[in-house]
């Protein structure tokens, strides 16, 4: 068509309703050819929409089945509509007037328009009208036990309510002071067989198997401080049972489900810096400055700390073939660990862990054409740098990191239990296992040494 009049507009299109509908045929009326972007479901996270029910994948099908669509892409970061204004040679971008002001400089690049919305229908009233409330209860009294109270309140499809600790006194002080906690339990059972759906298990890591065992064998969904279990038919025991039960049983690893990280393992896909041969990281914490127990900090640092650096390891270089410790211990337990593993392609991975020491917690991702540098703290990845031998051709990701960044894995475990998904692609049971294999492969490791002094 000659001098066709090309139209674009975005949104997430959560629950396509009919207030969607008629904003995009508004839309197409103001020309010939329309293009629709559905915001992609990391770039929605990275900018608060923490509560979208639908996948990507299933909000673009939905958008691609109206025939007066003419096209739809994916919108994936905050400056792709300008970029796509320019791509596509667009006359018009329209948007709802409930962004009235807020898209008045893409006018540099095409006129805005800004079109009313239809009143008294949204998304968001969807889903209070179509999926119930996903309550959850409290599983200890751990380390960030409070800090999960509070970022689930960003989470408006989950509620908790309830507590257990096996401390009556510990668990009845603590509802007294927390408004948002409305029941305690020092009976485990009892507490599971109330009205939750899932749970949250912030305890000594001795006791993850069992409470996680009898969580989901009593139908609850499970998130789970790591590691999930330090002995391996044990962590191939719950794995088996989660699958029985049908039941989400997921590692509470925030890393894995920041948006900026979760960028940084897209553009590594796209082969950004080619193929990358080398992964260092590094999460040292001096606990016993911040007033941690002794308790806690005696079960080294390795179980404390290393899953934040497998996770990027095992993420970025796959099945290890090898893993060699070199670690420092005072009083039985290690104060720092030096981990190597080795993988496909001759690609190695070295993570360093302290308790006991103090180091830069940065990481650097090493490849053929360049590398990805993240600064510290590199495990609440806010923002990372790709570099290359010609300085001119780098550049920087950037994005928002809200609170202390448990929003974000809260959000994808109930988004699995709403979407009756068991298996996170940020971070599938493969995933998990290939995490906590670094701390049974380590128990192993000092097991043997302990054979070897007494022969």
């Amino acid at each position: 068509m000659e001098n066709k009049k090309t139209i674009i507009t975005y949104g997430t299109y959560d629950m396509l309703h009919v207030g969607h509908m008629n904003i995009l045929k508004r839309a197409k009326e103001l020309g010939d050819y329309l293009i629709v972007g559905v915001t992609d479901e990391n770039y929605d996270r990275s900018r608060g929409k923490l509560n979208v029910i639908e996948s990507t994948n299933k909000r673009v099908k939905a958008i691609e089945a109206l025939d007066f669509v003419d096209k739809v892409i994916v919108e994936k970061h905050k400056k792709q509509k300008a970029e796509d204004m320019q791509k596509y040679d667009v006359d018009i971008f329209a948007i709802g007037d409930d962004w009235v002001g807020a898209f008045d400089y893409l006018n540099e690049y095409t006129h805005v328009e800004y079109l009313p919305r239809t009143e008294g229908i949204s998304s968001t009233k969807l889903r209070k009208e179509n999926f119930d409330i996903i309550k959850l209860g409290v599983v200890g009294l751990g380390r960030d036990t409070q800090a999960f109270i509070d970022e689930s309140e960003y989470v408006s499809s989950i509620k908790v309510n309830r507590i257990y600790a096996d401390d009556f006194l510990v668990v009845k002080q603590f509802t007294k002071d927390n408004d948002k906690i409305m029941y305690g339990h020092d009976n485990y059972e009892e507490f599971l067989d109330t009205a939750i759906q899932a749970v949250y298990i912030d305890t000594s890591l001795e006791k993850h198997y069992m409470l996680i065992k009898k969580a989901l064998e009593a139908g609850k969904h499970v998130l789970c401080e790591n590691p999930l279990a330090i002995d391996k038919d044990e962590l191939k025991e719950l794995l088996s049972i989660a699958k029985r039960e049908k039941r989400v049983l997921l590692s509470a690893l925030k890393t894995a489900f920041l948006p900026a990280f979760n960028q940084l393992l897209k553009e590594l896909n796209k082969g950004i810096i080619g193929d990358v041969k080398e992964v260092r990281a590094t999460r040292t914490s001096l606990y016993r400055e911040k007033d941690y127990s002794d308790e806690f900090i005696a079960q080294g640092a390795t179980n404390i700390l290393s899953g934040a650096t497998s996770l990027l390891v095992n993420k970025v270089l796959g099945k290890r073939k090898s893993i060699t410790f070199f670690d420092q211990e005072e009083s039985g337990y290690d104060i720092s660990n030096l981990i190597v593993t080795t993988h496909k392609g001759g690609a190695v991975g070295v993570s360093t862990v302290a308790t006991g020491i103090k180091s830069e917690g940065d990481a650097v991702i090493s490849g053929t054409k360049g590398y990805i540098y993240i600064p510290s703290p590199w495990w609440l990845t806010k923002t990372f740098y790709v570099r290359f031998e010609d300085t001119h051709k780098s550049y920087t990701f950037n994005y928002e990191l809200e609170g202390c960044g448990l929003r974000y894995m809260i959000a994808e475990f109930a988004s699995l239990i709403q979407r009756g998904n068991r298996k996170s692609k940020m971070l599938t049971p493969k995933d998990i296992v290939g995490i906590n294999r670094v701390l049974i492969d380590y128990a192993d490791s000092k097991k043997e040494k302990e054979k070897e002094k007494e022969s």
